[in-house]
Formats: structure tokens, sequence, C-alpha cells
């Protein structure tokens, strides 16, 4: 975003935290980004200064004395000019419940600490931007609804007299009834109000026989049963007496943009909680490569009749599967490395027939309709074939007593009607594929919870909530958009949308050969972290390798200025304190240029998005790792030397 996307003045920022020295920072940091800051050290004081200052954007450390950030929150929201200003907030609680509570609370975005001051300047400005952006929608919806009023669109008015309530046709078509057909009546008209909010509604028109403004948000529920949201707007007018005579007003149907606005709060709650799960897989990757590779290197030593060889490798059974969830948390998080390639998804679904015939059961029937001259996507083959067979489970265990899974494919066209209704949505060509199941169907509070992470509608043992949330992931990951459909008893449709690619379906890659455990060459191994340094040396010491050992990018430098011979081979870290692992090559590489690197990470994206998305074909390595899996990757990379 740059600065012509900004206000030309600089946007005042209301910051509020009760640690003077991050009060200081966070000042400074907006500074540099654009932005006029001010400062006070509690939630109280942070609500009486947006009354004084009317800032554009409001910074709240969760942990403060007296008013905690939450509640001052909850409190500027409350105001008639808070109730849309963009609200960041500060937390070193990095724990779901506190992400729901910052939410619904009224928080715009939060952030965890240590605060990433390189991008919370570019957080601010997206946040401010996306307020406009809001902002100019409004004006430009009351425009609309301005123009609808001076055409009698969507019009009443009720004679206090004569007990008369008199409908334009548009309030009819609204409300599911032809004109001819009905007589209003203001107690009619109370009966189709949703029965939740009935007192809100007589609430409003109690208040406006007081000489009040009407203007309320409400349900309606149609002769068909469906529910409608419409937005109420009405005038009283008073004769000399000051004695009611009439009431006259407009209805807007405004069901698409409540719609909208849970869409967008749900898709921005979603990707709060990926962020949290990333960071979580992150930490348990590294962890998990050390111990993995410690259990490995027991297991190695000890002999086949060894009765501790056995716990050694049921601990690695169950390391394996604490591995398999943090790479469905890094799914859900789109925070896992992708191969994507062209590819067919009428020939990846063919290729998974018998397979997924043999994981549904015979109780449920399989049918695959492929579209004919479907166009080609570009994905990652083994994550769609992850997608699709998450999907089936789903679908099978939607129907326990057996039905039938459709898996389609299309070539569609999704335009500009269809994007306004399905946030955040490009209209254009896609590649659709949707897996149909005739089971139990979901209600509409299940389906909106449904990617969520450690949701689950079965009962306690038989799932982790994570399937779901895995083919998000994978899904947005590739670029691509995933929506649901359900009804109680009729089932349920997952429709999920990649984008076209004119590249031709690429042939299978064959998988490497093996080699040789164990080389002479020299390897540069530098890792922030003490544990998995320590473990990949020992492995490649082990090997027969030279291992230089570092902890950061200038300590690499160092020992290579050090080292006299060829360094044929770089094993690092992708993000590191002070320079990363493609800034370390680049230097390395003027005085060894020789020398290969692999890199490795347990958070990828985050790499990816600091420090410069690798070149395709870059050697990479994700943890957790075992230290078989380490050696065949430096195999492959030094060229199956030995």
């Amino acid at each position: 975003m740059s600065e012509a996307d900004l206000p030309r003045e600089r946007p005042l920022v209301l910051v509020a935290d009760d640690d003077a020295s991050t009060r200081l920072l966070v000042r400074k940091t907006l500074e540099m980004a654009g932005f006029d800051a001010a400062e006070c050290e509690d939630g109280r004081k942070a609500v009486s200064e947006f009354v004084r200052l009317g800032p554009k954007v409001v910074v709240l450390d969760v942990m403060m004395p007296g008013m905690d950030g939450f509640q001052a929150c909850a409190e500027i929201r409350r105001m008639p000019s808070g109730g849309m200003v963009p609200i960041l907030m500060l937390t070193g609680l990095d724990d779901v419940e506190s992400v729901n509570k910052a939410y619904e609370a009224g928080a715009t975005d939060f952030a965890v600490k240590p605060i990433n001051w390189t991008i919370l300047g570019h957080r601010v400005r997206y946040m401010l931007r996306a307020s406009q952006i809001l902002d100019d929608l409004r004006v430009s919806e009351a425009r609309l609804a301005e123009a609808q009023r001076m055409a009698h669109l969507g019009n009443w008015e009720r004679d206090f007299a004569t007990g008369e309530l008199r409908w334009s046709d548009e309030v009819f078509r609204i409300f599911g009834f032809e004109p001819q057909g009905f007589v209003p009546t203001f107690e009619k008209f109370i009966g189709f109000v949703h029965p939740d909010d009935r007192p809100s509604v007589n609430e409003a028109a109690t208040a406006a026989l007081r000489g009040e403004p009407c203007s309320i948000d409400h349900r309606i529920v149609l002769p068909d049963g469906s529910t409608r949201v419409v937005h109420q707007r009405g005038e009283v007018v008073f004769d000399g007496g000051g004695k009611p005579v009439r009431m006259a007003g407009t209805v807007q149907d405004v069901t698409r943009e409540k719609q909208l606005e849970a869409q967008l709060f749900q898709a921005q709650k979603i990707e709060a909680i990926g962020r949290l799960a990333g960071g979580v897989a992150h930490d348990f990757n590294n962890l998990l490569t050390v111990v993995m590779g410690y259990c490995d290197l027991i297991e190695t030593k000890l002999r086949p009749e060894d009765p501790l060889r056995r716990y050694a490798v049921e601990a690695q059974k169950n390391l394996g599967r604490a591995a398999g969830l943090t790479r469905q948390l890094l799914a859900f998080s789109r925070k896992q490395i992708l191969s994507p390639r062209p590819l067919d998804l009428n020939a990846v679904v063919s290729g998974m027939e018998d397979m997924l015939g043999r994981l549904i059961g015979e109780q449920v029937d399989l049918v695959f309709k492929p579209a004919p001259a479907l166009r080609i996507t570009k994905a990652d083959g083994g994550q769609i074939e992850q997608v699709i067979m998450n999907l089936a489970v789903n679908a099978r265990d939607a129907m326990p007593e057996g039905g039938k899974i459709t898996i389609e494919t299309a070539n569609v066209e999704l335009d500009e009607a269809y994007a306004r209704g399905h946030l955040p949505v490009t209209p254009g060509s896609y590649v659709m594929l949707a897996v149909t199941d005739t089971g139990t169907g979901m209600d509409e509070e299940t389906t909106r919870h449904i990617f969520e992470p450690f949701f689950t509608t079965k009962e306690m043992g038989k799932g982790t909530g994570l399937g779901l949330s895995t083919v998000y992931g994978i899904v947005k990951q590739s670029g691509g958009y995933i929506w649901v459909y359900s009804e109680l008893g009729r089932g349920t449709t997952f429709k999920i949308y990649l984008p076209p690619s004119e590249e031709a379906a690429a042939p299978a890659e064959a998988k490497p050969a093996a080699g040789p455990v164990s080389g002479t060459e020299t390897i540069l191994v530098v890792e922030d972290e003490d544990g998995i340094r320590e473990l990949v040396s020992k492995v490649l010491s082990l090997g027969g390798h030279t291992v230089i050992g570092a902890a950061g990018g200038k300590e690499a430098v160092a020992a290579v200025e050090r080292h006299e011979g060829p360094i044929h081979l770089m094993l690092t870290d992708m993000v590191m304190p002070g320079m990363s692992g493609s800034e370390l090559a680049d230097r390395l590489k003027t005085k060894h240029p020789a020398m290969k690197v692999l890199y490795m990470s347990g958070y990828a994206d985050a790499a990816v998005i600091r420090h410069g998305e690798l070149a395709p074909g870059t050697p990479f390595l994700q943890k957790p790792f075992t230290p078989a899996v380490l050696i065949q990757k430096i195999r492959e990379v030094l060229g199956g030397r030995g």
C-alpha cells in the first residue's frame, strides 16, 4: 500500500499502554510510517482521549490497570463515533480464548507481543485503508437509500387516527406478499417480526412517539418460513398540540449486507486463529525435530532384541502423529511449503477412485462426474489429494447408515453478482471441484464454524477438528476459494474454485534413487535453535562429514573466514535474528561460489513473506525431520556424492 492510499494529512493514532517504553516504540514506529500518535497509560484515559481527540485508529494494550483493553474497546464501540474506527489490540496472551475475547469486545485486529515492529506500520495502514473503504461503502449505501426514499421505493405510512397502514409495492415484495392479496396492519407487521426482535421493534416505535428518531435493523419471517434482515427508518408527524398524527418511513432489505459483514468477520477471525496456529506449529516443529532425531539415534544404537528398542519405536510412532498434527496446523494457517504444478483434476480424482472406495466403505456409493475438456489448474497434487480425502472422509462420517458421495468437476465463470455475495472472491474463470453427500447436513450455526481448527461435530475421540481446517488452508494457499452449502437432513456440498492455468499438466515426478548414507564433505550448519543445531551436527558427524556449526549469520561468516578449504554445503534455517538464511547464502557465495545451499524451516511462509520467496526448485527441508530424511535430502543436494 502506497502513501497515496492515505489522506494527505497525517492520520492520528491513539496509543494506550501502561508500559512507557512500549508506548514510545509504538509511537516512533507509527510516526516513521506517516502517522501522528497520542499516548495514554490506561483504558479509562483511552476512552476519554478518544472522545477528545477523535483519532482515526486506536491501539490498545490488553493488560492495563483499572480498565483493561477489552473494556476500553467495548466502551469505544458503544460510542456513536466509535462504531467503525479501527482498533488494534496488543496482547501477550496468544491463546484462542484471548483472541475471541478481543473480537467480542469489538477489536478489528490483534497483534501478539513481542511486536513485529517491521509490519506494525503496514498493519495500521491496512486497517485504516480498510476502514476508509468501508466508510465509502456506507456513504454509497446512504445515497442509494436516499434515492429509494425520493423515488418512494419501500416506503410506508401509518395513520394513527384510523389505524391504517399503507405499504408501497416494494414493501409487499420484501415481506413476501402480493399487494392485492394482503391488507397490512401494524399488528400484522409486528407478527412478521422475528420473535427475538419484537421487544426492540416495539421499543423503537414507542421512542418514535416521544419524538426520537427511529432507525433499527431487525429480522422478519416470511410466509415460506425464511428469514430476512431489514433496516427500518421512520419519523412521527405531530399536530400543533403535540399529538402524533402519522408516521412515515422506509424499509430496506439488508440481508445480503449483513451476510457480507458476517463473512468478513468470520474471515478475520479465521485469519487471526490461523496466525496463532501457525506460530504454535512453528515452535512445535523445532521441538519435534530434536526429540525425533534423538529417538532415531537411540533406536539405531540398540540391538534388535533389546527390549528398550520397542520403547524407542513406540515413541517414534507417536512423535510422527504429533508431526502430522503440526502439518495440519500449518496447512490451515497457510504456512506450509507447496509444490504447485499444472494439474488435471479429472486425472487426480480418477487416480484416487479405488483408494477412495476403500476409504469410504461398501455402504457408501461413490460417483465421479468429470467435466469434458476440463481446464488445467496449478496446485500441489499431493495437497489436492489430501483435500479430496478429507472431504470424502467428512462426507462418509455424515452418513452412518450409508448414502452417496458425488465428486464433480466443471469449468465455471463467477460473475460480479456472485463475487459480491461471496467475499473475497474475484470474478473470473475457475476450475471447480465439488464433493456432495446425502448425509445429515448441518445447520447455519455449524457451517459458520466448520473451517475453524479444533471445531468438530463428532463425539470425543472420533476426530481432531483439523480435517476441514486443513482443507481450508490448502485451498486458500493454492489461490482458490471454498464454500459450503448444507441443509439439515438434506446433505452437504463443498465447492472448491481454483484458478485455471495455461500450462500443460505435468507428468508425475520420479522418486530419487537411494544412495550411500555417509560422506566426507564439509557442511556448514547454521541454526539459532541450539538443540536442532547440535542434533544435525551429531548426525552429520556420525556420517563422516566435517561439520562447522554456527548459531547465526554473523557467527557463520566468522567461522567461514577461519576455515581453510572448501565448504561443500550450507544447511541453514531460513529465519534467524540479524541475518536471514538467503542473505547469508548470498554473502558467502561470493567467497564460495560452488557451495550448495539447503534451507530448512518449521515456519516456511514467514520466510517467504519477510525475506523474499525462494526461487522454484530451491532445496528446502521442512521441519520436523528425522535423521534419515536429513541424510537423504543432503545426498540429493550434493548430487549423491559419498
